[in-house]
């Protein structure tokens, strides 16, 4: 891909990201009211009207609504976040000690979902066993349906107090991750195998393979150096939008299973009104899910030599 098709991707992912910030920030400012005054004109607080007017000024909500947006705009691509209303603390903060939980359980279960739909798809193609083709190939749709709060409980239920796999308390780090990475993978994996076993079925029918298979390629063969590679491609677009959806997810598994991260943060949040850092949260998630899908996107080149060719002719 040459640099001026780079910048040109890059450039339109920073306009997404404008386009999301500005949205959030329309959709948060435009409830009736503001954070601060809801938060301190509760008359148990004790404060004067002057007291919470000054608490508004100090957070900017006394300017003009473009004003604000400019200036929380600029404070955003210099990294200030502002302040929680709630609790007084930078909001920085706030993301730096809820980030790298949500981040880890993210990756460990796109991972795990990965995994679980290459099995799925791996199993889709047994050919001698028909009945088991015929019950992998329903799991997706089944597992798609399910609520993610009602996975989470279930792996509660089953693992930790039926069978004890798990303890509920005094769990360490790993096994505290083991249910939450479950929870999100499970649901994640339905639609990323779906696409992944109709693209294999698609490929299948191709001439080539027609081809390879008479040369004396045993199936194996055929479906792991030539049918899979092919039919990545649907996969790996549909991968990077799920991996987005992670943060959304994560927010109901943390609430679930009492995990200090960004979900646990939101729910706080939306307790709380406080619009400094749901926007915080709204502009990382976007900026995650943005990333993802330019990298995604830069790397189709590299995975289909088509594309390859037609960027450069």
């Amino acid at each position: 891909m040459k640099s001026t098709q780079v910048l040109l991707r890059v450039g339109q992912a920073l306009l997404v990201l404008l386009a999301a910030f500005t949205l959030a920030f329309i959709l948060l400012t435009a409830l009736p009211g503001d954070a601060v005054t809801t938060r301190y004109s509760n008359p148990e607080l004790g404060l004067s009207e002057a007291e919470v007017s000054q608490i508004r000024e100090s957070y900017g909500l006394d300017q003009p609504l473009i004003i604000q947006y400019f200036m929380t705009l600029t404070n955003f691509l210099t990294g200030n976040f502002g302040y929680s209303v709630n609790s007084g603390t930078a909001v920085s903060n706030l993301m730096k000690s809820a980030l790298p939980g949500t981040l880890t359980l993210a990756f460990l279960a796109f991972a795990a979902s990965i995994a679980l739909a290459f099995c799925i798809a791996f199993a889709s193609t047994l050919p001698r066993l028909g009945w088991l083709r015929r019950t992998v190939r329903a799991l997706p749709a089944f597992m798609s349906s399910i609520p993610s709060f009602l996975i989470g409980i279930v792996l509660i239920q089953v693992i930790s107090f039926q069978l004890g796999w798990v303890p509920v308390y005094g769990a360490s780090n790993l096994q505290d991750l083991i249910l939450p990475v479950l929870t999100l993978a499970v649901p994640i994996s339905a639609p990323l195998a779906q696409v992944l076993v109709r693209s294999i079925d698609e490929v299948y029918t191709q001439p080539f393979v027609q081809v390879i298979r008479a040369r004396g390629a045993s199936e194996r063969w055929i479906f792991f150096r030539n049918v899979l590679r092919n039919a990545m491609m649907p996969a790996i677009t549909i991968a990077g939008v799920l991996f987005g959806e992670l943060v959304s997810g994560a927010v109901v598994t943390e609430a679930v299973f009492g995990r200090a991260g960004l979900g646990n943060l939101t729910v706080q949040a939306v307790a709380n009104r406080d619009t400094p850092v749901l926007l915080a949260v709204v502009v990382t998630a976007a900026t995650a899910y943005i990333i993802i899908n330019l990298i995604v996107d830069l790397l189709y080149p590299v995975l289909d030599p088509r594309l390859r060719r037609k960027a450069n002719s």
